[in-house]
């Protein structure tokens, strides 16, 4: 889908598994996870993006943003590059994935959100539940949404 927005990009939103996003969103996520926010090489690669659902957004053929969806309706690895960033694509790339689980009729979804993050979730519609928790020495908590209406 190609899409405008405020700053009059033009993007593309593929939605894949791993083998054919796999490159797109590895270069994104060691961008923002590794060598930004510093998280161990380590923790950032799992054997859930095997069995996840991707999300890559692309602007000119490059790939600027990135999250995936579990088996289980969560929503993870939300990445936007730097350079990108108070542009509405997060939103964006966000929107597609709450659309996809309605089209798909998931009954709702769930997060684990950085604390800083959590207004750019709750503008979303997502609600915080529990305590805040320690993911790779940055504070995360559990944020939910209901896709039920």
């Amino acid at each position: 889908m190609t899409e405008n927005v405020t700053s009059n990009l033009q993007l593309d939103l593929q939605i894949g598994d791993w083998h054919s996003l796999k490159q797109d969103a590895k270069y994104i996520r060691t961008l923002v996870f590794i060598e930004e926010q510093h998280i161990p090489e380590q923790e950032e690669w799992d054997d859930q993006d095997q069995v996840s659902q991707h999300f890559v957004m692309y602007h000119d053929d490059q790939p600027i943003a990135t999250a995936r969806l579990l088996p289980d309706r969560s929503i993870g690895r939300v990445a936007v590059l730097k350079a990108y960033r108070s542009m509405k694509i997060g939103h964006q790339l966000m929107q597609a994935m709450i659309d996809y689980a309605r089209q798909h009729n998931l009954p709702d979804l769930k997060l684990s959100a950085q604390v800083y993050a959590t207004g750019f979730y709750t503008r979303l519609g997502f609600v915080q539940r529990g305590e805040t928790y320690d993911d790779c020495g940055i504070e995360h908590i559990e944020m939910f949404l209901s896709l039920t209406t």
